[in-house]
Protein backbone atom coordinates (compact mmCIF):
# COMPACT_ATOMS: atom_id res chain seq x y z
CA UNK A 1 0.00 0.00 0.00
CA UNK A 2 1.40 3.48 -0.87
CA UNK A 3 0.15 5.04 2.41
CA UNK A 4 1.69 5.54 5.80
CA UNK A 5 -0.46 6.33 8.80
CA UNK A 6 0.76 9.56 10.45
CA UNK A 7 -1.25 11.04 13.34
CA UNK A 8 -4.34 9.12 12.24
CA UNK A 9 -4.30 10.79 8.80
CA UNK A 10 -2.90 9.44 5.56
CA UNK A 11 -0.08 11.31 3.84
CA UNK A 12 -1.59 13.64 1.23
CA UNK A 13 -1.69 12.49 -2.36
CA UNK A 14 -3.22 14.94 -4.79
CA UNK A 15 -4.69 13.33 -7.85
CA UNK A 16 -7.74 13.89 -10.07
CA UNK A 17 -9.45 10.77 -11.44
CA UNK A 18 -12.42 10.59 -13.79
CA UNK A 19 -14.85 7.70 -14.06
CA UNK A 20 -18.03 7.54 -16.11
CA UNK A 21 -21.59 6.63 -15.24
CA UNK A 22 -25.08 7.13 -16.69
CA UNK A 23 -28.17 9.02 -15.54
CA UNK A 24 -31.61 8.02 -16.82
CA UNK A 25 -34.07 10.71 -17.93
CA UNK A 26 -37.32 9.38 -19.29
CA UNK A 27 -36.39 6.26 -21.22
CA UNK A 28 -33.05 7.62 -22.40
CA UNK A 29 -29.72 7.95 -20.60
CA UNK A 30 -27.00 10.59 -20.46
CA UNK A 31 -23.34 10.10 -19.73
CA UNK A 32 -22.20 11.47 -16.38
CA UNK A 33 -18.55 12.22 -15.66
CA UNK A 34 -17.62 11.41 -12.06
CA UNK A 35 -14.64 13.60 -11.12
CA UNK A 36 -12.85 12.66 -7.89
CA UNK A 37 -10.19 15.00 -6.50
CA UNK A 38 -8.38 13.92 -3.33
CA UNK A 39 -5.94 16.17 -1.50
CA UNK A 40 -5.69 18.81 1.17
CA UNK A 41 -5.56 18.54 4.94
CA UNK A 42 -8.81 18.81 6.84
CA UNK A 43 -8.77 20.79 10.06
CA UNK A 44 -10.89 19.74 12.99
CA UNK A 45 -14.61 20.42 12.50
CA UNK A 46 -14.43 20.85 8.74
CA UNK A 47 -16.23 18.59 6.33
CA UNK A 48 -14.13 15.76 4.93
CA UNK A 49 -16.10 14.71 1.85
CA UNK A 50 -17.89 16.96 -0.63
CA UNK A 51 -20.36 15.76 -3.26
CA UNK A 52 -21.52 18.34 -5.82
CA UNK A 53 -23.42 18.25 -9.10
CA UNK A 54 -27.10 18.22 -8.02
CA UNK A 55 -27.13 14.81 -6.26
CA UNK A 56 -30.33 13.68 -4.55
CA UNK A 57 -30.38 12.25 -1.01
CA UNK A 58 -29.76 8.66 -2.22
CA UNK A 59 -26.54 9.80 -3.94
CA UNK A 60 -25.41 11.91 -0.98
CA UNK A 61 -25.91 9.03 1.45
CA UNK A 62 -23.51 6.98 -0.64
CA UNK A 63 -20.44 8.09 1.36
CA UNK A 64 -21.64 6.09 4.36
CA UNK A 65 -22.06 3.00 2.18
CA UNK A 66 -18.70 3.62 0.50
CA UNK A 67 -16.80 3.89 3.77
CA UNK A 68 -18.17 0.62 5.12
CA UNK A 69 -17.73 -1.22 1.81
CA UNK A 70 -14.15 -0.04 1.29
CA UNK A 71 -13.11 -0.95 4.85
CA UNK A 72 -14.81 -4.35 4.69
CA UNK A 73 -12.78 -5.39 1.63
CA UNK A 74 -9.51 -4.44 3.36
CA UNK A 75 -8.91 -1.09 1.63
CA UNK A 76 -8.57 2.35 3.24
CA UNK A 77 -11.04 5.21 3.02
CA UNK A 78 -9.04 8.41 2.30
CA UNK A 79 -8.88 10.69 5.36
CA UNK A 80 -8.24 13.88 3.45
CA UNK A 81 -10.40 16.41 1.70
CA UNK A 82 -12.19 14.67 -1.17
CA UNK A 83 -14.39 16.46 -3.70
CA UNK A 84 -16.64 14.43 -6.00
CA UNK A 85 -18.28 16.29 -8.89
CA UNK A 86 -21.02 14.73 -11.02
CA UNK A 87 -20.87 16.54 -14.34
CA UNK A 88 -22.72 18.11 -16.06
CA UNK A 89 -23.57 19.83 -12.81
CA UNK A 90 -26.94 21.24 -13.95
CA UNK A 91 -28.59 17.78 -14.34
CA UNK A 92 -30.15 16.23 -11.26
CA UNK A 93 -28.58 12.88 -10.32
CA UNK A 94 -30.90 10.34 -8.71
CA UNK A 95 -30.56 6.91 -7.15
CA UNK A 96 -27.82 4.86 -5.56
CA UNK A 97 -26.23 3.50 -8.75
CA UNK A 98 -23.34 6.03 -8.57
CA UNK A 99 -21.78 4.22 -5.58
CA UNK A 100 -19.46 2.02 -7.63
CA UNK A 101 -17.96 4.67 -9.97
CA UNK A 102 -17.39 7.00 -6.99
CA UNK A 103 -15.73 4.24 -4.95
CA UNK A 104 -13.40 3.25 -7.80
CA UNK A 105 -12.55 6.91 -8.42
CA UNK A 106 -11.66 7.45 -4.76
CA UNK A 107 -9.49 4.32 -4.64
CA UNK A 108 -7.71 5.25 -7.89
CA UNK A 109 -7.16 8.85 -6.77
CA UNK A 110 -5.37 7.58 -3.64
CA UNK A 111 -3.29 5.10 -5.66
CA UNK A 112 -4.86 2.04 -4.04
CA UNK A 113 -5.70 0.65 -7.47
CA UNK A 114 -4.70 1.11 -11.10
CA UNK A 115 -6.92 3.76 -12.71
CA UNK A 116 -5.61 4.13 -16.27
CA UNK A 117 -8.37 1.95 -17.78
CA UNK A 118 -11.27 3.65 -16.00
CA UNK A 119 -11.76 6.07 -18.89
CA UNK A 120 -12.69 3.19 -21.24
CA UNK A 121 -15.69 1.94 -19.26
CA UNK A 122 -19.04 3.17 -18.06
CA UNK A 123 -19.59 1.91 -14.51
CA UNK A 124 -22.80 1.57 -12.49
CA UNK A 125 -23.74 -0.19 -9.26
CA UNK A 126 -25.13 0.23 -5.75
CA UNK A 127 -22.83 -0.93 -2.94
CA UNK A 128 -23.87 -2.90 0.11
CA UNK A 129 -21.96 -2.40 3.34
CA UNK A 130 -20.03 -5.64 2.79
CA UNK A 131 -18.88 -4.53 -0.67
CA UNK A 132 -21.34 -6.62 -2.67
CA UNK A 133 -23.40 -5.03 -5.43
CA UNK A 134 -27.14 -4.57 -5.70
CA UNK A 135 -29.05 -4.26 -9.02
CA UNK A 136 -29.80 -0.88 -10.58
CA UNK A 137 -32.62 0.59 -12.65
CA UNK A 138 -32.25 1.52 -16.31
CA UNK A 139 -29.37 -0.78 -17.25
CA UNK A 140 -30.64 -1.14 -20.84
CA UNK A 141 -30.80 2.58 -21.77
CA UNK A 142 -27.47 3.11 -20.00
CA UNK A 143 -25.92 0.34 -22.11
CA UNK A 144 -27.31 1.92 -25.28
CA UNK A 145 -25.79 5.27 -24.27
CA UNK A 146 -22.42 3.62 -23.48
CA UNK A 147 -22.33 2.10 -26.95
CA UNK A 148 -23.35 5.38 -28.60
CA UNK A 149 -20.57 7.24 -26.75
CA UNK A 150 -17.95 4.74 -27.88
CA UNK A 151 -17.03 3.20 -24.53
CA UNK A 152 -15.13 -0.06 -24.69
CA UNK A 153 -17.40 -1.70 -22.15
CA UNK A 154 -19.98 -1.40 -19.40
CA UNK A 155 -19.62 -2.70 -15.85
CA UNK A 156 -22.87 -3.40 -13.99
CA UNK A 157 -24.06 -5.68 -11.17
CA UNK A 158 -24.40 -9.32 -12.19
CA UNK A 159 -28.20 -9.13 -11.86
CA UNK A 160 -28.31 -6.53 -14.66
CA UNK A 161 -25.74 -8.11 -16.96
CA UNK A 162 -28.13 -10.09 -19.18
CA UNK A 163 -30.39 -7.08 -19.58
CA UNK A 164 -27.53 -4.83 -20.68
CA UNK A 165 -25.90 -7.53 -22.84
CA UNK A 166 -28.69 -7.41 -25.42
CA UNK A 167 -26.99 -4.24 -26.73
CA UNK A 168 -24.57 -5.30 -29.45
CA UNK A 169 -21.09 -3.89 -30.13
CA UNK A 170 -20.50 -3.35 -26.41
CA UNK A 171 -18.70 -5.57 -23.89
CA UNK A 172 -20.85 -5.94 -20.78
CA UNK A 173 -19.27 -7.27 -17.60
CA UNK A 174 -21.38 -8.45 -14.70
CA UNK A 175 -19.66 -8.25 -11.32
CA UNK A 176 -20.79 -9.27 -7.85
CA UNK A 177 -18.69 -7.09 -5.54
CA UNK A 178 -16.33 -4.12 -5.30
CA UNK A 179 -13.27 -6.37 -4.99
CA UNK A 180 -14.09 -7.99 -8.32
CA UNK A 181 -14.20 -4.59 -10.01
CA UNK A 182 -10.85 -3.61 -8.50
CA UNK A 183 -9.25 -6.87 -9.64
CA UNK A 184 -10.62 -6.31 -13.14
CA UNK A 185 -8.90 -2.92 -13.47
CA UNK A 186 -5.76 -4.28 -11.84
CA UNK A 187 -5.65 -6.98 -14.51
CA UNK A 188 -5.74 -9.81 -11.97
CA UNK A 189 -9.28 -10.95 -12.77
CA UNK A 190 -9.86 -11.96 -16.36
CA UNK A 191 -13.60 -11.38 -16.54
CA UNK A 192 -15.41 -12.55 -19.64
CA UNK A 193 -18.10 -10.29 -21.14
CA UNK A 194 -21.69 -11.45 -20.94
CA UNK A 195 -23.07 -12.54 -24.31
CA UNK A 196 -26.72 -12.53 -25.31
CA UNK A 197 -27.91 -13.43 -28.81
CA UNK A 198 -30.95 -11.19 -28.88
CA UNK A 199 -32.35 -12.48 -32.13
CA UNK A 200 -31.96 -16.08 -31.04
CA UNK A 201 -33.62 -15.38 -27.68
CA UNK A 202 -36.44 -13.59 -29.44
CA UNK A 203 -36.86 -16.24 -32.12
CA UNK A 204 -36.95 -19.14 -29.64
CA UNK A 205 -39.24 -17.45 -27.14
CA UNK A 206 -42.40 -19.38 -26.46
CA UNK A 207 -45.00 -17.37 -24.57
CA UNK A 208 -47.35 -19.71 -22.71
CA UNK A 209 -50.75 -18.28 -21.77
CA UNK A 210 -52.74 -19.62 -18.84
CA UNK A 211 -56.02 -18.51 -20.44
CA UNK A 212 -57.58 -19.02 -23.86
CA UNK A 213 -60.65 -17.85 -25.74
CA UNK A 214 -61.76 -21.46 -25.98
CA UNK A 215 -62.63 -21.14 -22.26
CA UNK A 216 -65.36 -18.64 -23.14
CA UNK A 217 -68.73 -20.21 -23.93
CA UNK A 218 -70.94 -18.38 -26.39
CA UNK A 219 -70.36 -14.63 -26.85
CA UNK A 220 -69.46 -15.08 -30.53
CA UNK A 221 -70.35 -11.47 -31.36
CA UNK A 222 -68.12 -10.21 -28.53
CA UNK A 223 -65.24 -12.36 -29.73
CA UNK A 224 -65.68 -10.89 -33.19
CA UNK A 225 -65.47 -7.35 -31.74
CA UNK A 226 -62.31 -8.19 -29.80
CA UNK A 227 -60.80 -9.80 -32.90
CA UNK A 228 -61.41 -6.51 -34.74
CA UNK A 229 -59.82 -4.60 -31.87
CA UNK A 230 -56.74 -6.85 -31.86
CA UNK A 231 -56.35 -6.77 -35.65
CA UNK A 232 -56.41 -2.96 -35.85
CA UNK A 233 -55.14 -1.96 -32.41
CA UNK A 234 -58.48 -0.32 -31.55
CA UNK A 235 -59.67 0.77 -28.10
CA UNK A 236 -62.74 -1.08 -26.86
CA UNK A 237 -65.25 -0.79 -24.01
CA UNK A 238 -67.45 -3.69 -22.87
CA UNK A 239 -70.84 -2.80 -21.35
CA UNK A 240 -72.98 -5.45 -19.71
CA UNK A 241 -74.54 -6.81 -16.51
CA UNK A 242 -72.54 -8.50 -13.73
CA UNK A 243 -71.39 -12.01 -14.57
CA UNK A 244 -71.80 -11.62 -18.34
CA UNK A 245 -68.09 -12.31 -18.92
CA UNK A 246 -66.64 -8.81 -19.49
CA UNK A 247 -63.54 -9.30 -17.33
CA UNK A 248 -63.05 -12.87 -18.55
CA UNK A 249 -63.05 -11.69 -22.16
CA UNK A 250 -60.80 -8.70 -21.50
CA UNK A 251 -58.15 -10.77 -19.71
CA UNK A 252 -57.86 -12.97 -22.80
CA UNK A 253 -57.02 -10.08 -25.11
CA UNK A 254 -53.22 -10.62 -24.92
CA UNK A 255 -53.71 -14.18 -26.24
CA UNK A 256 -54.97 -12.88 -29.59
CA UNK A 257 -52.53 -10.00 -30.06
CA UNK A 258 -49.70 -10.59 -32.54
CA UNK A 259 -46.28 -11.35 -30.99
CA UNK A 260 -43.94 -8.47 -30.27
CA UNK A 261 -41.42 -7.80 -32.98
CA UNK A 262 -37.80 -7.17 -31.99
CA UNK A 263 -38.14 -3.39 -32.11
CA UNK A 264 -41.25 -3.45 -29.89
CA UNK A 265 -39.62 -5.90 -27.48
CA UNK A 266 -36.56 -3.67 -27.03
CA UNK A 267 -38.73 -0.57 -26.59
CA UNK A 268 -40.94 -2.30 -24.02
CA UNK A 269 -37.93 -3.71 -22.16
CA UNK A 270 -36.39 -0.24 -21.95
CA UNK A 271 -39.48 1.17 -20.20
CA UNK A 272 -39.66 -1.69 -17.71
CA UNK A 273 -35.92 -1.39 -17.09
CA UNK A 274 -36.25 2.29 -16.21
CA UNK A 275 -39.16 1.49 -13.89
CA UNK A 276 -37.21 -1.34 -12.23
CA UNK A 277 -39.89 -3.88 -13.20
CA UNK A 278 -37.69 -6.43 -14.97
CA UNK A 279 -37.40 -9.76 -13.20
CA UNK A 280 -33.91 -10.58 -11.93
CA UNK A 281 -31.83 -12.10 -14.70
CA UNK A 282 -34.40 -11.31 -17.39
CA UNK A 283 -32.93 -9.86 -20.56
CA UNK A 284 -35.84 -9.19 -22.90
CA UNK A 285 -39.60 -8.87 -22.52
CA UNK A 286 -41.14 -11.25 -25.02
CA UNK A 287 -44.86 -11.07 -24.13
CA UNK A 288 -47.09 -8.05 -24.63
CA UNK A 289 -47.74 -6.25 -21.33
CA UNK A 290 -51.16 -6.49 -19.70
CA UNK A 291 -51.71 -3.88 -17.00
CA UNK A 292 -54.89 -3.83 -14.89
CA UNK A 293 -54.65 -1.08 -12.23
CA UNK A 294 -57.26 -0.89 -9.45
CA UNK A 295 -59.87 1.86 -9.67
CA UNK A 296 -58.36 3.60 -6.62
CA UNK A 297 -55.24 4.52 -8.66
CA UNK A 298 -54.14 8.16 -8.71
CA UNK A 299 -53.63 10.18 -11.86
CA UNK A 300 -49.85 10.36 -11.23
CA UNK A 301 -49.61 6.57 -10.87
CA UNK A 302 -51.58 6.14 -14.09
CA UNK A 303 -49.72 8.55 -16.41
CA UNK A 304 -46.42 8.74 -14.55
CA UNK A 305 -44.65 11.53 -12.73
CA UNK A 306 -43.73 12.23 -9.13
CA UNK A 307 -40.94 14.43 -7.78
CA UNK A 308 -38.52 12.11 -9.58
CA UNK A 309 -40.54 11.27 -12.74
CA UNK A 310 -41.17 7.58 -13.31
CA UNK A 311 -43.24 5.75 -15.94
CA UNK A 312 -46.91 5.22 -15.06
CA UNK A 313 -49.27 2.37 -15.88
CA UNK A 314 -50.00 3.68 -19.37
CA UNK A 315 -46.29 3.55 -20.24
CA UNK A 316 -45.86 0.13 -18.64
CA UNK A 317 -48.71 -0.97 -20.95
CA UNK A 318 -46.83 0.34 -24.02
CA UNK A 319 -47.22 -2.11 -26.93
CA UNK A 320 -49.74 -4.02 -24.85
CA UNK A 321 -53.12 -3.72 -23.12
CA UNK A 322 -54.31 -1.33 -20.42
CA UNK A 323 -57.40 -2.86 -18.81
CA UNK A 324 -59.63 -0.59 -16.72
CA UNK A 325 -62.25 -2.72 -15.00
CA UNK A 326 -65.40 -0.96 -13.68
CA UNK A 327 -64.55 2.23 -15.56
CA UNK A 328 -67.09 4.56 -13.87
CA UNK A 329 -65.56 3.74 -10.48
CA UNK A 330 -62.29 5.46 -11.42
CA UNK A 331 -62.02 9.08 -10.35
CA UNK A 332 -63.00 11.43 -13.14
CA UNK A 333 -59.69 13.30 -12.89
CA UNK A 334 -57.85 10.01 -13.43
CA UNK A 335 -59.83 9.16 -16.57
CA UNK A 336 -59.46 12.62 -18.07
CA UNK A 337 -55.66 12.42 -18.07
CA UNK A 338 -55.97 9.54 -20.54
CA UNK A 339 -57.32 11.73 -23.31
CA UNK A 340 -54.08 13.26 -24.57
CA UNK A 341 -51.95 10.06 -24.36
CA UNK A 342 -54.63 8.12 -26.28
CA UNK A 343 -54.25 10.58 -29.16
CA UNK A 344 -50.51 11.31 -29.04
CA UNK A 345 -49.44 7.78 -27.95
CA UNK A 346 -46.93 9.33 -25.58
CA UNK A 347 -47.07 11.29 -22.34
CA UNK A 348 -44.95 14.29 -21.41
CA UNK A 349 -44.14 14.84 -17.73
CA UNK A 350 -43.05 18.42 -17.08
CA UNK A 351 -41.45 19.78 -13.95
CA UNK A 352 -39.78 23.10 -13.18
CA UNK A 353 -36.33 21.93 -14.25
CA UNK A 354 -37.04 18.83 -16.31
CA UNK A 355 -39.38 17.52 -18.99
CA UNK A 356 -39.40 13.84 -19.99
CA UNK A 357 -41.36 11.88 -22.57
CA UNK A 358 -42.58 8.34 -22.01
CA UNK A 359 -44.05 6.19 -24.82
CA UNK A 360 -47.70 5.23 -24.26
CA UNK A 361 -48.94 3.38 -27.33
CA UNK A 362 -51.39 1.07 -25.58
CA UNK A 363 -54.69 -0.58 -26.42
CA UNK A 364 -57.35 0.50 -23.96
CA UNK A 365 -59.79 -2.23 -22.93
CA UNK A 366 -62.42 -1.04 -20.46
CA UNK A 367 -65.47 -2.65 -18.90
CA UNK A 368 -68.47 -1.25 -17.08
CA UNK A 369 -71.97 -2.05 -15.88
CA UNK A 370 -74.76 -0.15 -17.68
CA UNK A 371 -76.06 1.26 -14.39
CA UNK A 372 -75.37 1.11 -10.62
CA UNK A 373 -77.48 -2.03 -10.12
CA UNK A 374 -76.07 -3.53 -13.30
CA UNK A 375 -79.28 -4.68 -14.97
CA UNK A 376 -80.31 -1.86 -17.28
CA UNK A 377 -81.37 -3.36 -20.65
CA UNK A 378 -81.12 -6.88 -19.15
CA UNK A 379 -83.35 -9.31 -21.06
CA UNK A 380 -84.65 -11.02 -17.91
CA UNK A 381 -83.95 -8.96 -14.78
CA UNK A 382 -85.47 -5.56 -14.05
CA UNK A 383 -83.36 -2.50 -13.38
CA UNK A 384 -84.13 -0.96 -9.98
CA UNK A 385 -82.33 2.33 -10.60
CA UNK A 386 -84.42 5.47 -10.27
CA UNK A 387 -85.20 8.01 -13.04
CA UNK A 388 -82.08 9.64 -14.44
CA UNK A 389 -79.73 7.41 -12.44
CA UNK A 390 -78.56 5.47 -15.50
CA UNK A 391 -77.72 8.66 -17.36
CA UNK A 392 -75.84 10.13 -14.39
CA UNK A 393 -73.92 6.87 -14.02
CA UNK A 394 -72.88 6.91 -17.67
CA UNK A 395 -72.00 10.60 -17.45
CA UNK A 396 -69.18 9.70 -15.04
CA UNK A 397 -67.31 8.94 -18.26
CA UNK A 398 -66.91 12.10 -20.31
CA UNK A 399 -68.00 12.34 -23.93
CA UNK A 400 -64.48 13.20 -25.16
CA UNK A 401 -63.11 10.01 -23.57
CA UNK A 402 -65.88 7.82 -25.04
CA UNK A 403 -65.26 9.48 -28.39
CA UNK A 404 -61.70 8.13 -28.33
CA UNK A 405 -62.89 4.54 -27.86
CA UNK A 406 -63.47 2.88 -31.24
CA UNK A 407 -65.66 -0.06 -30.24
CA UNK A 408 -68.59 0.13 -27.82
CA UNK A 409 -69.64 -3.48 -27.30
CA UNK A 410 -72.76 -4.58 -25.41
CA UNK A 411 -72.17 -7.87 -23.58
CA UNK A 412 -75.31 -9.91 -23.02
CA UNK A 413 -75.73 -12.76 -20.48
CA UNK A 414 -74.88 -16.27 -21.62
CA UNK A 415 -77.69 -18.83 -21.68
CA UNK A 416 -77.55 -22.17 -19.86
CA UNK A 417 -77.30 -24.08 -23.13
CA UNK A 418 -74.17 -22.13 -24.06
CA UNK A 419 -72.65 -22.52 -20.60
CA UNK A 420 -73.31 -26.27 -20.47
CA UNK A 421 -70.25 -28.42 -20.83
CA UNK A 422 -72.22 -30.49 -23.33
CA UNK A 423 -72.67 -27.49 -25.61
CA UNK A 424 -71.63 -28.37 -29.15
CA UNK A 425 -71.24 -24.76 -30.26
CA UNK A 426 -67.75 -24.01 -31.47
CA UNK A 427 -66.10 -21.50 -29.18
CA UNK A 428 -62.99 -20.63 -31.20
CA UNK A 429 -59.56 -20.85 -29.63
CA UNK A 430 -57.10 -18.01 -29.26
CA UNK A 431 -54.82 -19.68 -31.82
CA UNK A 432 -57.56 -19.65 -34.46
CA UNK A 433 -58.24 -15.98 -33.81
CA UNK A 434 -54.61 -14.89 -33.68
CA UNK A 435 -53.89 -16.55 -37.02
CA UNK A 436 -56.47 -14.25 -38.63
CA UNK A 437 -55.18 -11.25 -36.66
CA UNK A 438 -51.60 -11.82 -37.81
CA UNK A 439 -52.67 -12.00 -41.46
CA UNK A 440 -54.54 -8.70 -41.07
CA UNK A 441 -51.52 -7.09 -39.36
CA UNK A 442 -49.28 -8.20 -42.24
CA UNK A 443 -51.57 -6.39 -44.66
CA UNK A 444 -51.33 -3.27 -42.51
CA UNK A 445 -47.54 -3.51 -42.18
CA UNK A 446 -47.25 -3.58 -45.95
CA UNK A 447 -49.67 -0.66 -46.25
CA UNK A 448 -47.74 1.52 -43.80
CA UNK A 449 -44.21 0.46 -44.68
CA UNK A 450 -43.34 4.00 -45.84
CA UNK A 451 -44.80 5.67 -42.73
CA UNK A 452 -42.43 5.78 -39.77
CA UNK A 453 -44.03 4.80 -36.47
CA UNK A 454 -47.30 3.61 -38.05
CA UNK A 455 -47.88 -0.14 -37.75
CA UNK A 456 -51.66 -0.70 -37.58
CA UNK A 457 -54.92 0.97 -38.55
CA UNK A 458 -55.66 2.64 -35.22
CA UNK A 459 -52.49 4.73 -35.59
CA UNK A 460 -53.54 6.31 -38.89
CA UNK A 461 -53.68 10.11 -39.08
CA UNK A 462 -56.68 11.90 -40.57
CA UNK A 463 -54.86 12.39 -43.86
CA UNK A 464 -54.00 8.69 -44.02
CA UNK A 465 -57.64 7.80 -43.28
CA UNK A 466 -58.72 9.80 -46.33
CA UNK A 467 -56.17 8.02 -48.51
CA UNK A 468 -56.59 4.46 -47.22
CA UNK A 469 -60.34 4.37 -46.43
CA UNK A 470 -61.94 5.60 -49.65
CA UNK A 471 -65.64 4.79 -49.96
CA UNK A 472 -68.02 4.18 -52.86
CA UNK A 473 -71.37 5.93 -53.35
CA UNK A 474 -73.38 3.36 -51.35
CA UNK A 475 -70.95 3.49 -48.46
CA UNK A 476 -70.98 7.29 -48.44
CA UNK A 477 -74.80 7.35 -48.24
CA UNK A 478 -74.78 4.90 -45.32
CA UNK A 479 -72.10 6.85 -43.44
CA UNK A 480 -73.92 10.15 -44.00
CA UNK A 481 -77.13 8.71 -42.50
CA UNK A 482 -75.23 7.36 -39.51
CA UNK A 483 -73.45 10.67 -38.90
CA UNK A 484 -76.73 12.62 -39.03
CA UNK A 485 -78.76 10.19 -36.95
CA UNK A 486 -76.16 9.56 -34.25
CA UNK A 487 -74.79 13.12 -34.36
CA UNK A 488 -71.24 11.78 -34.44
CA UNK A 489 -68.12 13.92 -34.13
CA UNK A 490 -65.36 14.21 -36.70
CA UNK A 491 -63.20 11.99 -34.46
CA UNK A 492 -65.92 9.31 -34.42
CA UNK A 493 -66.12 9.59 -38.21
CA UNK A 494 -62.43 8.78 -38.52
CA UNK A 495 -62.67 5.94 -36.03
CA UNK A 496 -65.57 4.32 -37.87
CA UNK A 497 -63.51 4.35 -41.05
CA UNK A 498 -60.51 2.85 -39.25
CA UNK A 499 -62.60 -0.01 -37.84
CA UNK A 500 -64.18 -0.59 -41.26
CA UNK A 501 -60.69 -0.72 -42.78
CA UNK A 502 -59.73 -3.39 -40.22
CA UNK A 503 -62.86 -5.42 -40.99
CA UNK A 504 -61.89 -5.35 -44.68
CA UNK A 505 -58.32 -6.41 -43.82
CA UNK A 506 -59.59 -9.41 -41.86
CA UNK A 507 -61.39 -10.55 -44.99
CA UNK A 508 -58.45 -9.70 -47.24
CA UNK A 509 -60.48 -7.08 -49.12
CA UNK A 510 -58.75 -4.10 -50.73
CA UNK A 511 -61.77 -1.82 -50.47
CA UNK A 512 -64.36 -1.13 -47.77
CA UNK A 513 -67.86 -2.29 -48.60
CA UNK A 514 -71.26 -1.59 -47.02
CA UNK A 515 -71.00 -4.63 -44.73
CA UNK A 516 -67.67 -3.51 -43.27
CA UNK A 517 -68.99 -0.01 -42.72
CA UNK A 518 -72.25 -1.20 -41.14
CA UNK A 519 -70.32 -3.41 -38.72
CA UNK A 520 -68.14 -0.47 -37.68
CA UNK A 521 -71.18 1.79 -37.17
CA UNK A 522 -72.95 -0.73 -34.95
CA UNK A 523 -70.05 -0.54 -32.50
CA UNK A 524 -70.95 3.07 -31.64
CA UNK A 525 -73.75 1.92 -29.30
CA UNK A 526 -73.12 4.57 -26.65
CA UNK A 527 -73.65 7.24 -29.31
CA UNK A 528 -77.19 6.06 -29.96
CA UNK A 529 -79.85 8.49 -28.85
CA UNK A 530 -81.76 7.25 -25.83
CA UNK A 531 -79.35 4.42 -25.00
CA UNK A 532 -79.17 5.55 -21.39
CA UNK A 533 -82.78 6.68 -21.08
Amino acid sequence: MPFKNTNRYLIQIKMLIKTYAGAVHGVEARTITVEVNTGGTVSAGNQLYWLVGLPDSAVREGFQRLEAAIKNIGMKMPRMKTIVNLAPADIRKEGSSFDLPIALGMLASTLQMEGSALKDYMIMGELSLDGSLRPIKGALPIAIQARNDGFKGLIVPMQNAREAAIVDKLDVYGIECLSQAIDFFQGTNNLQPMTENTRQIFATSNVVNDVDFSDVRGQQNIKRALELAAAGGHNVILIGPPGAGKTMLARRMPTILPPLNLYEALETTKIHSVAGRLAEGESLIKARPFRAPHHTISDVALVGGGSNPNPGEISLAHNGVLFLDELPEFKRSVLEVLRQPMEERKVTISRAKISVDYPASFMLVASMNPCPCGYYNHPEKDCVCGPGVVKRYLNKISGPLLDRIDLHVEVTPVSYDELSLNSKQGSGSSQEIIDRVILARKIQSKRFRLHEGIFFNAQMTSRMVRNECKLGDSELILLKKAMERLQLSARAYDRILKVARTAADLEGQKSINVGHLAEAIQYRSLDREGWAG
